[in-house]
């Protein structure tokens, strides 16, 4: 069921209605690792001074390759990529698995 958009509504009240929809709230929670991954990027980036340019001459790519990643585009990135990302910005990746919440 699409909704109509409402003027005036800031996001974090439409989220708030949106996450009483059960497929919705499925939805957004399967994405929050994504979420996650990309703000630490963009904090370790920004911490360390360097611009999406600099970062993408380091790891030997493009910038418009990395102003995808921190778009979200994560879904097509290698674990050896974002090993990459992590060297040049003196950052370790970790990756785990660990058991749902619910």
């Amino acid at each position: 069921m699409k909704r109509k958009y409402i003027r005036g509504r800031t996001i974090e009240k439409h989220i708030k209605e949106q996450m009483k929809d059960p497929a919705f709230k499925k939805s957004w929670h399967e994405i929050d690792t994504e979420f996650e991954l990309i703000e630490s990027m963009i904090k370790a980036r920004e911490k360390a001074g360097v611009s999406q340019t600099e970062l993408a001459k380091r790891i030997g790519t493009k910038q418009p390759a990395i102003a995808r990643l921190e778009r979200g585009g994560f879904n097509k990135a290698t674990v050896e990529t974002l090993k990459k990302i992590a060297y040049a910005l003196n950052a370790k990746l970790v990756v785990k698995l660990q058991t749902k919440s619910r």
